[in-house]
């Protein structure tokens, strides 16, 4: 048995063992990553066949979604989807994806990716090789049509500030956002924003405090046509909750009748994208009225999107 006092002898003979061993480790990694990276030529390949294969309505997949360098040779016409959560996503605006994967990147979880992504999808076709790129078209299950889009349609949108008693005063369009006396972020138009690392372009409506609502207006949404609400803080806003903060609300209502008919609290500290959905009966298209209200409005920065979603089961159901 060794002694005890051989022990600080030998310990540095482990450490230069451990650092041996973590450099043998990064030597392989590097010897074998070359391997493992895709060309330019590659890139462009797969350029070509989406430029010659892609419909209107097909979107590109990244995986591993973090292979951001692909995005610089996709068709500026076709959308690129590739974040954190985006193999989970029904992507449900697009009927066809094409899927541009590196499977054999080290901790790209193909398995992991597959059983996210795969159910409601159908392959169509075998996979194609560029070097270490593969692409994979699949018919999307989960599409649903849009027969309306608020942030498409708000141009036409009548905004104004709505008081509890009813009273309204006008958010007048100049011709890129409808912009409502007072602070400068009181307005409504269609921006780029991040929902807990999901890149969306949705709704700035920004809650003006008080009991006071930002109400968005819109005519002729659809009958017999599933209402979805999607929305939610953005950037790193929704993490906060401090004591002074208080909850967004956000929803949409019939204008005519002022039946609620999809209505979201986001508490402090709530990420994500929070989401209401239910189905409007056949009917005369309806006039609505998005809004958005919060009595501290301070780090309620609040993006949003309104759909009527056509075909497919529509389920009589709301939800965050």
């Amino acid at each position: 048995m060794r002694s005890p006092r051989s022990l600080p002898r030998a310990l540095p003979l482990v450490e230069l063992g451990g650092l041996l061993l973590v450099a043998l480790v990064c030597l392989v990694f590097q010897l074998r990553l070359p391997g493992r990276l895709v060309s330019e030529a590659d890139y462009r390949e797969v350029e070509g066949w989406l430029r010659a294969e892609a419909r209107p309505g097909d979107a590109v997949l990244l995986f591993p979604w973090w292979t951001e360098r692909a995005r610089l040779y996709m068709p500026p016409e076709l959308p690129v989807y590739g974040y954190l959560g985006s193999d989970k996503d029904d992507l449900s605006a697009h009927p066809r994806i094409w899927v541009l994967g590196q499977p054999e990147l080290p901790r790209a979880g193909e398995a992991d990716f597959r059983a996210a992504f795969l159910p409601g999808r159908t392959a169509v076709g075998a996979p194609r090789r560029a070097g270490n790129l593969e692409l994979t078209l699949y018919e999307n299950g989960r599409y649903r049509p849009r027969r309306f889009v608020a942030s498409e349609a708000y141009a036409k949108a009548h905004v104004y500030l709505e008081a509890q008693d009813g009273t309204r005063t006008d958010c007048p369009f100049d011709g890129r956002v409808h912009r409502c006396p007072g602070p400068p972020h009181l307005y409504v138009a269609p921006e780029w924003h991040e929902i807990h690392f999901e890149p969306r372009r949705c709704l700035w409506m920004h809650a003006p405090g008080g009991t006071q609502r930002l109400v968005a207006e819109f005519a002729g949404v659809p009958a017999g046509t599933e209402l979805r609400l999607e929305g939610g803080l953005i950037s790193e806003f929704a993490s906060n909750h401090d004591a002074q903060l208080s909850t967004a609300y956000y929803g949409v209502e019939d204008a005519a009748t002022r039946e609620p008919l999809l209505e979201i609290a986001q508490p402090p500290g709530l990420e994500g994208l929070q989401k209401a959905w239910r189905a409007l009966p056949p009917g005369e298209p309806r006039t609505v009225k998005v809004w958005v209200r919060a009595q501290n409005p301070e780090r309620r920065q609040v993006c949003l999107d309104v759909f009527a979603l056509g075909d497919g089961a529509v389920v009589s159901r709301e939800g965050t």
